[in-house]
């Protein structure tokens, strides 16, 4: 592996911050979203509710022991840490003249600290924090007014981090919306769909908003800093096909063009035409200016960056479905694969399988920014938790990872974990979920001291980070 390789971890700030109330931050959309569980989707409450358990507003409180957590990073010998900017703690609401300085000032602490441990930061604009007003009273991305107010957030952070930052990303998982469950769209594009039935087509008009915005952010921030690398967040599960009957192969391929088209336009900065085809065949009118094809064309992104967890698999029903559209309900299990306590299927050679694709097509530098096993974690009568199951699941990937960079070539400049601290589950609001190297004691109530611990996994990581990947502890 390449000595200045990105050994690191990633979070959030909403899954991990709280204080959601401290420091002049507004309310997101994370803020309104309740616990939930294997089965129990999160709902999402019309505001701040009395009576109702919201995991994020006290998360693991990163806000008070950020220090405390980057010391445990250090101690590990972490290359990088990927973080978020809340877009709340900076403009409360979204559409303010000026920004928050004590939350700006925050992330400069942060960023100082990690660089203190020579800790690269690694940073997303916008992480599913929308500013709860922007969904209220704008409609989300459905607005175009939404475009100015995040590159105007975007030029604040861009301006006042430019040497302390190099490294950024504009949207996270900005592809989840493909699934049109409600958190998906609400948490990407800001929208409530509120019993509108034409989700598709509200997707694709708010992503093009979000990309367009992506595209001019990009462009401000390289004139900000020509060194900037800036770049799209793609949620990267591969779907392959049930079986090799040429119907299934050919359904796999219309899921993973219709799963990450996104792409493709941070990229390419262009519409593929099969997209456009299919916009003609329902009747979607999509609001696209010619100042918006040009805005995409002038904006693409220069580095790749995609969270890898699981695989996935699909079968096609061409009388049911003859243009062979993707839709979630297609999934079958794939029986060559095991699967987490939450059924994510644990594929490791997958993510070799994803470099390669990505890297095929768009031949750029390339990093990994998440990837991580949420599992049970038991305190053993000794105080150890001996997360075996945590290592393996890593081991295999980062297996897979560097046979992709030494004997594929492609171009990966890094890899962060999913999460080095534990953190709340962005899909189910769990604590009880955990990811992280290090323990916190909180559980999914909401009861505990929040105190920290080493698990048997920090210290196996801390190994392979010490070795650049040469001893991953088989």
């Amino acid at each position: 592996m390449r000595k200045d390789f990105f050994w690191g971890g990633a979070t959030a700030a909403h899954q991990i911050e709280g204080a959601w109330d401290v420091g002049g931050k507004g309310i997101s959309i994370a803020d309104v979203m309740t616990v939930g569980g294997p089965g129990k989707p999160r709902r999402i409450t019309d505001g701040v509710l009395p009576g109702e358990n919201y995991p994020n507003h006290e998360a693991t409180d990163f806000y008070h022991h950020y220090k405390e957590d980057v010391a445990f990073l250090g101690e590990m010998g972490f290359k990088s840490f990927r973080t978020s900017i809340a877009w709340t703690r900076i403009f409360p609401r979204g559409d303010e003249a000026e920004p928050n300085e004590e939350g700006l000032k925050f992330y400069d602490d942060l960023f100082d600290e990690l660089h203190k441990y020579n800790i690269e930061p690694l940073v997303t604009l916008s992480h599913f924090e929308l500013p709860w007003a922007l969904v209220k009273e704008y409609d989300g991305f459905l607005n175009r007014k939404a475009i100015d107010m995040f590159v105007k957030f975007a030029t604040v952070c861009f301006e006042r981090y430019k040497d302390k930052v190099k490294y950024w990303m504009t949207f996270n998982e900005i592809n989840n919306q493909a699934d049109p469950i409600q958190h998906h769209i609400l948490q990407e594009g800001g929208i409530l769909l509120n019993g509108r039935e034409n989700a598709e087509e509200i997707m694709y008009q708010s992503s093009h908003y979000e990309l367009v915005a992506s595209a001019l952010a990009v462009k401000k921030g390289l004139e900000i800093n020509p060194d900037f690398k800036i770049g799209c967040m793609i949620g990267f599960n591969p779907i392959y096909p049930a079986s090799c009957a040429p119907e299934d192969i050919l359904m796999a391929q219309k899921a993973m063009n219709e799963k990450y088209w996104w792409t493709f336009v941070h990229c390419r900065g262009y519409y593929p035409a099969w997209l456009l085809k299919k916009f003609e065949r329902h009747g979607y009118k999509i609001d696209i200016t010619e100042e918006d094809k040009k805005i995409l064309k002038e904006g693409t992104v220069n580095w790749l960056t995609f969270s890898y967890y699981q695989s996935l698999c699909i079968k096609a029903d061409p009388e049911e479905n003859p243009h062979y559209e993707y839709n979630e309900k297609y999934y079958v299990r794939n029986e060559h694969l095991k699967a987490s306590d939450w059924g994510w299927q644990i594929d490791g050679l997958g993510v070799r399988w994803a470099l390669n694709w990505f890297y095929d097509r768009f031949e750029l530098p390339m990093c990994i920014v998440e990837n991580g096993f949420g599992a049970y974690d038991k305190i053993e009568e000794d105080g150890s938790i001996i997360d075996d199951y945590r290592i393996d699941y890593l081991r295999e990937h980062i297996k897979a990872l560097i046979a992709a960079v030494e004997e594929d070539g492609v171009d990966l400049m890094g890899y962060q974990m999913w999460s080095p601290i534990d953190i709340v589950s962005a899909s189910t609001g769990e604590m009880d979920k955990r990811y992280g190297f290090v323990y916190v004691n909180k559980n999914n109530a909401g009861e505990g001291d929040l105190s920290r611990r080493r698990k048997k996994s920090f210290y196996w990581y801390k190994r392979v980070i010490e070795t650049n990947g040469e001893d991953l502890g088989e």
